[in-house]
C-alpha cells in the first residue's frame, strides 16, 4: 500500500463514528463522582486545589472504562494513586527544565513499556503521562505540590467507592464475554447447516477465558452460572464440526445430512438461548421442540458410527451448558483459572517489560522510544512557541501514539479533528459567557460526563469532550487566560504531527514479520494435531490436559497472525513478506488444519479403548514435519510433508481399522499441502517477475 492510499484510510478509520451500546448509567456514576470532586474541593480549597482533584477523579474513570478483567475500584485507586505520584514527582522538578525533560522522558518511556501487559495498562499509563503534563502547572511550593498530589489521590478514592457504593450490573463484563462466546457458537452451529467446513474464529473463547481468570477471592462471590458454563462449551465446539464434517461425521447427501441439519438447527436455538440467559442474569428456558429434536428416539435409526456418537455427546454437552448456565451444573470437570493480585503480579509484569528491552526490533520498546522522544522534543517545542500553555503538543502526542501504524496515524487525524470541534466550543463559550469558576466547573463535569459515555463510539467524539473538559477545568482554575482557539488548535496540530514523524522515521512495520506469525502459527497447530494423534495410540496413558493446552497455545498463535495480518494490510511498505494472495492462502490452509486436529479431538478415545499404536509414528513425524516446515518458512523456503505422507502410506499398507484416526490424519496431510501450494505459488509469481 502506498503511503497516499495509507494514510487516507487510516484518516478514515480514526473519524469513523461507530455504533456501539451506550452505558449511560456508568457514565452518570462517573460524572457523579467527579462532580461531588469538584464542588467540594472548589467551595473548601478554591479553584487551584478542585482542579487538581478533578483530574485525579477524571482519571480514576477512565480508568475504570478500560478494557480489563480486574475489579473496577482497583484499576480507579491505582490510577489515581500512580498519577498522584507521577504528578508530585512532575511539581518539584517543573521548576528546572531540563530535569523535567527528562523526567518527562522517561515516564514516557515507561508508560509505552506498559503495553507489554496489555492494552488497558498501557492506555492508563499513557493517559498519566498526558495528565502530568497539565497539571504540573497549577502548584507553585513543594508543600501546595503534596497537597495537590493528595487531592489527585482523593479524587481516585471518591470515585473508587462509588463503584462500591453503586456497583451497575455487577459481573457484567464476564457475563457479555461468556455470552458472546455461546453466542459465536450457536452461529456457529447454524453455518454449519449449509456449509459443513464453516470456519470458526476462536477469539470470543478467548475473551471468555480471560474473563474467567479471577482472583481467589473474586472465585468465592462468582455468580454460579459463570463458574462452569464456558468449560462445557468449549467442548461443544469440536462435537458441532465433527457431527457436520462428511470425512468423519455424517454423509454429504440423503437422510444422515438432513438429520444432522436439524441436530445443528435445534443446537443453535439451545446456545443462544443459554447466551441470553446468562448475559441478564435469568433463569434458561428452553423450546421443547429443540430438545425434542435433539433426544428423537429416530436418531440412532438414521445415523451411525461416529456421526452417531457425535450426536449422542451433543446432547449430553447442550444439557450440562443448560445446567451450568442455570448455576445448577458442576465444574468439577473445568479447569479453575486463577489471576493473582496486583502484589504478586508486579514481577511478572516487571519480567515482562524487561523482556521487551532485549529484542531492538521489539515493537513495545520502539513504541516506548519514540513515546519518550516525542515527549520530550514536543515539550521543548512547546516551551519555545510563544502561546503559552506549550505542554498541548506532548500532550496530544502522547495520546495519540500507540505501537502500531494505522492506529497512531488514526487517531492523530481524529485528535486534531476533535480537538478542533472541543477547543472551538469550549473557547468560544469561555471568552464570550466569562463563567465563573463554578460554572466552569460544572460546564467541565458536563464534558467529561459526555466523554464517558461516547468514548467507545470513536476517539474523534472522545478527543472533542476532554478537549473542552481540560479548557473548561483550566478556566476554573483561572490557568486558560489569553490562549486563543488557533493557539491550542495549532499545538494540537504539531503535537499530532510529531507523533506520525516519529512513526515513520522509527517505525515498527509487522508486514516484515508476518512469515515468522505464520510459523509460530504452524508450529503450534502442529503439535495440537499431534498431541491428538498420539492420544489414539496410548488411550490409558495419555493425558487429556495435553491436548488442552496445545489447544490454547494454537489459539494464541492464530490470533496473533490475525492482528498481525490486520496491522499489515494498512502500512505504507513494500511486500517484504507475504503478498496479500499468499496469505489469504496460507490463512485458509492453517485454519483447516486447526480444524483438522480438532475433528480427531471431538472423537478422542476413553482409556478403555483400544489403542492404535501406528498413530504414535504419525504423530511423531508430524511433529518432525511442522517444526522443519516453520524454519522453512522463517527462511523463505516453500515446506514439504514427505516424511508425514510416507508414514501415511505405510500406515495404509497395515491397515488402520478407526475410520476418525485414518480420515483425520488424511485431512491433516490435505492442509499441509494446502499450505505447500499456498506459498509455492507466491515462489512462483516471484522467479516469473
Amino acid at each position: 500500500m502506498s503511503w497516499l492510499r495509507a494514510l487516507n484510510a487510516t484518516a478514515r478509520s480514526g473519524l469513523t463514528i461507530e455504533r456501539r451500546r451506550l452505558e449511560p448509567l456508568i457514565a452518570f456514576r462517573g460524572a457523579a463522582g467527579l462532580a461531588l470532586v469538584v464542588l467540594l474541593s472548589l467551595g473548601i480549597f478554591g479553584p487551584a486545589v478542585a482542579a487538581s482533584s478533578a483530574f485525579g477523579a477524571y482519571q480514576a474513570a477512565i480508568a475504570s472504562f478500560q478494557r480489563s478483567w480486574r475489579a473496577r475500584p482497583v484499576l480507579a485507586l491505582l490510577s489515581g494513586g500512580t498519577l498522584a505520584v507521577s504528578t508530585f514527582l512532575g511539581y518539584v522538578s517543573a521548576v528546572h527544565t531540563a530535569v523535567f525533560m527528562t523526567l518527562i522522558a522517561l515516564w514516557a518511556f515507561l508508560a509505552g513499556l506498559f503495553w507489554a501487559i496489555g492494552p488497558a495498562a498501557g492506555v492508563i499509563a499513557a493517559s498519566n503521562v498526558a495528565m502530568m503534563l497539565v497539571t504540573v502547572t497549577l502548584p507553585t511550593s513543594v508543600l501546595t505540590a503534596a497537597g495537590h498530589a493528595a487531592m489527585i489521590a482523593c479524587g481516585a478514592v471518591v470515585q473508587a467507592g462509588l463503584i462500591v457504593l453503586f456497583p451497575v450490573r455487577r459481573w457484567g463484563a464476564q457475563r457479555d464475554a461468556l455470552a458472546d462466546a455461546l453466542a459465536a457458537e450457536a452461529d456457529y452451529a447454524r453455518r454449519l447447516r449449509e456449509d459443513p467446513l464453516a470456519p470458526f474464529d476462536p477469539e470470543p473463547f478467548v475473551t471468555a477465558r480471560s474473563a474467567a481468570t479471577v482472583t481467589r477471592r473474586e472465585a468465592r462471590r462468582r455468580p454460579a452460572e459463570l463458574r462452569g458454563t464456558r468449560g462445557v462449551a468449549e467442548r461443544v465446539r469440536p462435537v458441532l464440526a465433527s457431527l457436520a464434517d462428511p470425512a468423519v461425521g455424517a454423509a454429504a447427501e440423503g437422510p444422515e445430512r438432513e438429520r444432522v441439519r436439524e441436530l445443528l438447527a435445534a443446537a443453535g436455538s439451545v446456545l443462544d438461548t443459554a447466551a441470553r440467559a446468562v448475559r441478564h442474569g435469568e433463569p434458561v428456558v428452553i423450546a421443547s421442540q429443540a430438545f425434542a429434536v435433539l433426544e428423537a428416539p429416530d436418531t440412532t435409526d438414521v445415523l451411525t458410527g461416529p456421526a452417531l456418537r457425535a450426536a449422542a455427546r451433543l446432547s449430553a454437552l447442550l444439557r450440562d451448558v443448560v445446567e451450568t448456565a442455570q448455576g445448577e451444573g458442576t465444574s468439577a470437570d473445568t479447569e479453575t483459572l486463577v489471576r493473582p493480585t496486583l502484589m504478586r503480579m508486579a514481577p511478572v509484569a516487571l519480567r515482562t517489560m524487561r523482556k521487551e528491552t532485549r529484542g531492538h526490533d521489539s515493537p513495545v520498546l520502539r513504541h516506548a522510544i519514540r513515546t519518550a522522544v516525542v515527549a520530550a522534543v514536543g515539550y521543548l517545542i512547546g516551551v519555545a512557541l510563544p502561546y503559552g500553555h506549550g505542554y498541548w503538543v506532548p500532550l496530544a502526542a502522547v495520546m495519540v501514539m500507540r505501537p502500531d501504524f494505522s492506529q497512531t496515524y488514526g487517531r492523530a487525524v481524529a485528535r486534531f479533528g476533535g480537538t478542533l470541534v472541543g477547543v472551538t466550543i469550549a473557547t468560544a463559550v469561555v471568552q464570550l459567557a466569562h463563567p465563573g469558576p463554578y460554572l466552569s466547573g460544572a460546564l467541565a463535569v458536563v464534558s467529561a460526563g459526555l466523554m464517558f459515555l461516547l468514548m467507545r463510539t470513536g476517539y474523534t467524539a472522545a478527543s472533542a469532550c476532554v478537549s473542552a473538559y481540560v479548557v473548561f477545568l483550566l478556566d476554573m482554575s483561572g490557568l486558560a487566560v489569553g490562549q486563543t482557539i488557533r493557539d491550542r488548535v495549532l499545538l494540537t496540530l504539531i503535537g499530532g504531527i510529531l507523533a506520525m514523524a516519529a512513526y515513520a522515521v522509527y517505525p515498527a512495520w509487522e508486514t516484515p514479520r508476518l512469515r515468522n506469525r505464520l510459523a509460530d502459527w504452524l508450529l503450534a497447530d502442529g503439535r495440537y494435531a499431534a498431541a491428538v494423534v498420539a492420544h489414539y495410540a496410548d488411550p490409558a496413558g495419555a493425558r487429556r490436559t495435553d491436548v488442552r493446552t496445545a489447544v490454547l497455545a494454537a489459539r494464541t498463535a492464530r490470533i496473533a497472525w490475525q492482528e498481525a495480518l490486520e496491522r499489515a494490510a494498512h502500512e505504507p511498505v513494500r511486500h517484504r513478506g507475504l503478498s496479500r494472495s499468499a496469505a489469504a492462502g496460507a490463512q485458509e490452509a492453517m485454519a483447516q488444519l486447526g480444524r483438522a486436529a480438532m475433528l480427531m479431538e471431538a472423537h478422542l478415545p476413553s482409556r478403555s479403548t483400544t489403542p492404535v499404536p501406528a498413530a504414535r509414528e504419525v504423530a511423531d513425524a508430524l511433529l518432525h514435519a511442522v517444526e522443519r516446515g516453520a524454519k522453512d518458512i522463517r527462511q523463505r523456503r516453500v515446506p514439504h510433508w514427505d516424511e508425514v505422507r510416507g508414514t501415511l502410506a505405510a500406515w495404509d499398507g497395515e491397515g488402520v481399522p478407526d475410520q476418525v484416526v485414518r480420515s483425520g490424519a488424511g485431512l491433516l496431510l490435505d492442509t499441509l499441502d494446502g499450505l505447500t501450494a499456498a506459498l509455492d505459488e507466491e515462489g512462483s509469481q516471484a522467479r516469473s517477475r
